[in-house]
């Protein structure tokens, strides 16, 4: 299988990658802080990378709020394109290309196939989530239907999923949290990497951007485990060697639920306005 863009030996390379579908909370905050900590750690590089692929949901105005409130935060990165002699954040919007590329070679392994199930046709056809992540497992309903495509703008107009190899334990070392065991078709099913609208998932878009851009280390949420597990099996499929990961426990709110991006009490913008020493209130940042 050719490579695309497999890990070079560089030194280590990191990012932060927030979407703008709300304003910044503390969570994100701390998450994104040890993420600095580990290039600085390292003597490396960091880079922000802004994922904005959902049209619906990201906003111009919170991309613009959250590039400041990281500033205030006291984030920096180190690499983006300069326009006008700042360092600005990679957008993926901007990156079409770089996802389609990698959604072809896929297919060409035939690593995905298309799908024509709504996300209802799999409520339907399944009669109960995953009792701890409450993920509907698809049921492999299309794993057999290859039709042929008139053209690639045809192909690239449907639904496509993730042929997981069901039974296999998927197993990575997080740097953080230690030994982690998924399995496929146990706890996720075939997962949709392409949508019909030409957009790609979160999944191949984190992927396809982490390759591209040489990265050596993923510093992110807890509640990203599982997407770790799936992203491991695109790496796989790409010949590409996977990134170490180290996972972050999450910043619950008063009642012990994790914090969204609703919660105004523990936004930064608040927190800002407020004048509340950030540092004090994330105490040793760990």
């Amino acid at each position: 299988m050719t490579k695309i863009g497999a890990k070079k030996e560089t030194g280590y390379r990191g990012r932060i990658a927030p979407t703008p579908t709300g304003f910044m909370h503390l969570g994100h905050a701390k998450t994104f802080l040890k993420a600095q900590e580990r290039a600085r750690e390292a003597e490396g590089t960091l880079l922000l990378r802004v994922e904005d692929l959902d049209r619906e949901r990201c906003k111009e105005e919170f991309t613009g709020a959250l590039i400041e409130d990281l500033r205030w935060a006291g984030l920096d990165w180190e690499e983006g394109p300069d326009v006008g002699g700042a360092c600005e954040p990679y957008t993926q919007s901007d990156r079409g290309e770089v996802f389609r590329k990698v959604w072809k070679s896929l297919r060409a392994s035939g690593s995905i196939f298309p799908c024509r199930c709504s996300r209802k046709d799999v409520q339907v056809a399944v009669t109960a989530p995953h009792e701890s992540g409450g993920e509907l497992i698809y049921p492999g309903i299309c794993r057999d239907w290859s039709p042929d495509f008139d053209s690639e703008e045809s192909a690239e107009a449907v639904n496509w999923r993730f042929r997981v190899p069901d039974g296999e334990t998927i197993e990575f070392v997080d740097e953080n949290l230690g030994i982690q065991r998924f399995g496929a078709g146990r706890d996720f099913g075939d997962f949709l990497v392409w949508r019909k609208d030409g957009i790609p998932s979160y999944e191949l878009a984190a992927v396809a951007d982490d390759i591209a851009m040489g990265i050596t280390e993923v510093v992110r949420g807890e509640d990203l485990l599982l997407s770790t597990a799936r992203q491991i099996l695109l790496y796989r499929s790409l010949g590409c060697e996977a990134p170490s990961y180290y996972h972050c426990p999450l910043v619950l709110d008063e009642s012990g639920r994790r914090l969204a991006k609703r919660h105004q009490s523990l936004g930064l913008r608040e927190i800002r306005r407020r004048g509340v020493d950030l540092a004090a209130l994330l105490g040793d940042g760990s």
